[in-house]
């Protein structure tokens, strides 16, 4: 068995990575730090390939995939994803869209071509990295927030239509909730839930996307959240959003 994982080089991507090494998952890695995919891929051992790539470039996005698309992948993991802090007057701009480029754009991308590749062969496994943040409204890191959005409606959507079509690809949305990650340790935040560990995040998606599980949350509190969300006013909502994101202090936050 064969994945695809970008956004491999740190954090939740990298214990995915970690971990489907463990089971004996052949991988091909991708993420922007050339170093440190050179360094897993020497402890991963010679079946690991690594393609360096800047997912905000949609060239970029698209040499991914034809670098992959012959070497018959039976899960791609699009993990790769940052978010940016701050008003929505204020963030720079070309952060932004960067930003929407690899939290969408290449998201997108890379499902749609696997996708494609999967169908044709009747299997395969797309385990989109999401958050709860796609289930709520974010002022404060507005764009981050809808970037989730889009990842967790377009999955929803993707694996209904494979339902009805009885076919046997699956497709996975992870909704962590706070995880511990310099994603987070970078933006000085703390939180009144526990966040899990990144192993336990990374291990966690795994084992549901083999499972066939279509919305994996690992946190009970975290369920009962976004569970809460659907039945609350939008405005309240959104308020204890602000409240919660007025504690972070950094411009630029990637996983």
């Amino acid at each position: 068995m064969k994945a695809l994982v970008t956004g491999a080089t740190s954090g939740i991507g990298f214990q995915i990575a970690v971990y489907l090494h463990k089971k004996g998952w052949e991988l091909i890695l991708s993420g922007r730090n050339r170093r440190v995919l050179k360094n897993m891929q020497r402890k991963f051992g010679g079946s690991t390939e690594i393609i360096p790539a800047d997912l905000s470039d949609i060239k970029q996005v698209y040499g991914v995939y034809d670098s992959c698309k012959d070497k018959n992948i039976d899960m791609l993991v699009n993990n790769a994803g940052y978010g940016i802090f701050g008003e929505f007057t204020e963030t720079d701009l070309q952060d932004e869209v960067n930003m929407l480029n690899v939290n969408i754009i290449a998201m997108h991308v890379l499902m749609k071509l696997f996708l494609r590749d999967f169908k044709r062969k009747n299997s395969g496994i797309i385990l989109n990295v999401a958050s709860c943040a796609g289930f709520l409204t974010g002022p404060l890191m507005s764009s981050y927030y809808a970037s989730k959005n889009y990842v967790v409606r377009l999955s929803l959507a993707v694996a209904e239509e494979l339902k009805r079509e009885k076919s046997k690809v699956k497709i996975t949305v992870f909704c962590p909730g706070p995880v511990d990650t310099n994603f987070n340790r970078r933006a000085g935040v703390s939180f009144s839930v526990r966040p899990i560990s990144s192993k336990y995040a990374g291990k966690y998606a795994v084992k549901k996307a083999l499972a066939g599980k279509t919305v994996a949350i690992p946190s009970p509190i975290v369920r009962a959240g976004v569970l809460a969300s659907r039945f609350l006013p939008q405005k309240l909502v959104s308020s204890a959003v602000f409240m919660i994101q007025s504690g972070k202090s950094v411009n630029d936050i990637r996983k």
